[in-house]
């Protein structure tokens, strides 16, 4: 038996539990879900089953980092890029549903540890939330599954707020439910609320499967070319500067990114973009590059 299945990404599920201070940004949500279902048996009326990721595979809910509370000056660009790159990469199979995030003033008390609550101080603060995008998840599982477009819906969150969806699915379809909680090996724990209402559980997403899925490093997007960021590499202090001079001698950043994705002879055959992730691999690196700079007069 073959179940059409369609997965619902929880965007800020995904990010703050998988791939936040990992060098795994980029990566292709479709090709992970794909790899996990591999591992996944869930018989059906006694009979095994297979799944199929249908045109529209993955639908997945983000929401706009707000500038002024980006924790990083190349925040907003990189996640725009990573949208583009998605939308590019995956075409027709992904759909990115947008929320957004509200800033509100709000009063909250101070933490000083080992102090109840109540016994802090009150202090002024921004309250960061995240708008409309759970609801929008829920609305578009349950709605999917409720006019049969699929026969298995598989959340991609740890997310309590999920549950009444979940009740919802069980009650009025009869799609199976699996559900991939976005966290690191021995991060976090699964939400038991929401896995005793799956069909089937992934506890966390291995290291390896995320370094396996990873979308190349330069996609089309809408006739432009998409790069993946300098700071979502393993070194991004190492990879910046050398980039920076790739790009004054190459003169465009396309041709730097081709020449450092392309084997050098003159580097025994080594790609400049993986000698940048070690220290004595970008002490080679500036050598040569120092070199053919003077020989070029550059």
């Amino acid at each position: 038996m073959t179940l059409r299945t369609r997965v619902y990404v929880d965007g800020y599920n995904l990010y703050y539990g998988c791939l936040r201070k990992t060098a795994h940004k980029w990566l292709d949500i479709r090709a992970l879900a794909a790899q996990i279902l591999t591992t996944i048996r869930l018989d059906v009326d006694g009979m095994p089953t297979t799944f199929d990721l249908d045109i529209l595979a993955v639908k997945y809910f983000t929401a706009p980092i707000l500038k002024n509370f980006a924790r990083h000056e190349d925040s907003v660009p990189s996640q725009v890029a990573y949208h583009d790159a998605l939308l590019g990469h995956l075409g027709s199979s992904v759909s990115l549903i947008r929320g957004s995030y509200a800033a509100e003033p709000a009063r909250a008390h101070r933490h000083i540890k080992g102090r109840r609550p109540q016994d802090c101080e009150l202090v002024d603060i921004w309250r960061l939330v995240e708008k409309q995008s759970d609801v929008a998840l829920a609305l578009h599982a349950y709605s999917d599954a409720l006019r049969a477009e699929v026969d298995h819906v598989v959340f991609v969150t740890n997310d309590t707020d999920m549950v009444p969806c979940l009740d919802l699915i069980r009650a009025h379809t009869a799609a199976k439910i699996g559900l991939i909680v976005p966290t690191r090996e021995k991060i976090r724990s699964v939400n038991r609320d929401l896995s005793k209402r799956a069909d089937w559980v992934r506890s966390h997403v291995r290291d390896d499967e995320l370094a396996l899925c990873q979308m190349p490093s330069m996609v089309r997007f809408d006739g432009k070319a998409v790069h993946k960021p300098v700071s979502w590499y393993p070194r991004p202090d190492l990879l910046d500067p050398l980039l920076k001079e790739a790009i004054r001698v190459k003169r465009s950043r396309g041709a730097a990114w081709k020449w450092m994705y392309t084997p050098c002879a003159y580097l025994n055959g080594q790609r400049p973009i993986d000698m940048a992730q070690t220290d004595a691999g970008t002490s080679t690196l500036q050598t040569y590059m120092t070199s053919y700079a003077k020989d070029f007069d550059l």
